[in-house]
């Protein structure tokens, strides 16, 4: 099991902006044995969920992969059906090789309805979207020349290069599953079933939504677990990533300062972040965390977000959170 960081590139000022904060912050953490980085993206801020907006994707993992020097570097996860496909390959198998084999396409259908109108791109055929995407960016990374002919991409005899280092292609990780949607945005959650479907038949690793519970992931992973079977995957074979948003409190200590984080980046209440992040004491939070691995029979990776470049809370994470979890 390995420890990786989804970091607060939040777009504000300050700290969250820097390169020289953010750069000090990925070597003191990989000195400390984390394995990998990984970052949200979004066009726009997207309420309720989130209440800032964060720095391009791309452009941040570029940084951190000059900053560092053996981790995973990554998105967590890139709204994929909003890039153009010919492009994204290139830049993500450049990124690949100025890092020597070190990237992590994590990948999400998506949601916003102004991002996608912003990108030209109609939200109500994402799904259908993606899993093309998904066909055609393996293919442009594949040896030779790629000919293609879909409903919503078509190409002849194009070459792409470089090809990334990785091979046959750097990792595909699939965000999705089950969430309260309904206390988020009010409504009953849909497509959840096609999003299970996409990460058996398609990725290399998946990615459950961060609040999802424990019973909310079990569930999912049953389903998972059926559809790779169909597709005739061994679902095992599928690297499984626990991921959510962390502030860990000392004992005793009031609300106040993880609430004053929380706000930072999220438009839900304290009662949210209690249930269905990860706020309290170590003794709680790795209980909590644990209970999330079960549910999947295990993970390959512990991915936890931040809420600021803290050096106190990092150290509560890579010196006293991850080691007790790894010996429970």
């Amino acid at each position: 099991m390995k420890l990786g960081l989804r970091l607060p590139t939040f777009a504000l000022d300050g700290d969250f902006s820097s390169y020289d904060v953010l750069r000090n912050y990925v070597q003191r953490a990989e000195e400390r044995g984390v394995e990998g980085f990984f970052v949200i993206d979004h066009l726009l801020i997207t309420p309720p969920a989130y209440a800032c907006s964060w720095h391009d994707a791309l452009t941040a993992v570029s940084f951190i992969a000059a900053a560092t020097k053996h981790a995973r570097v990554g998105t967590m996860v890139l709204v994929l059906p909003t890039r153009n496909p010919y492009f994204l390959a290139k830049q993500l198998a450049s990124i690949d090789v100025y890092s020597g084999g070190r990237l992590v396409l994590g990948a999400g259908v998506g949601w916003n309805a102004r991002e996608f109108e912003l990108a030209g791109v109609p939200v109500n055929k994402r799904g259908r979207i993606m899993d093309e995407y998904l066909v055609l960016l393996k293919m442009l990374w594949g040896e030779g020349k790629t000919s293609f002919d879909g409903e919503f991409f078509k190409v002849r005899e194009l070459e792409m290069l470089p090809k990334p280092v990785q091979r046959p292609h750097p990792p595909i990780w699939i965000g999705g599953g089950s969430q309260p949607f309904e206390k988020i945005y009010g409504e009953q959650a849909r497509g959840i079933e096609r999003v299970l479907a996409r990460v058996a038949k398609h990725a290399d690793g998946w990615i459950p939504h961060s609040s999802s519970t424990a019973e909310m992931a079990e569930k999912d992973w049953e389903t998972v677990k059926r559809y790779a079977r169909e597709y005739g995957r061994d679902p095992y074979s599928i690297t499984r990533i626990y991921s959510n948003f962390i502030y860990i409190k000392q004992p005793g200590e009031p609300d106040a300062e993880a609430a004053k984080r929380f706000s930072l980046y999220s438009g839900m209440d304290l009662d949210y972040w209690r249930e269905y992040y990860l706020l309290g004491t170590i003794d709680e939070l790795a209980r909590k965390i644990r209970a999330r691995i079960d549910s999947l029979e295990g993970v390959d990776w512990v991915v936890l977000n931040p809420l600021t470049f803290e050096e106190s809370q990092l150290r509560l994470i890579a010196d006293e959170l991850f080691p007790r979890i790894e010996k429970q």
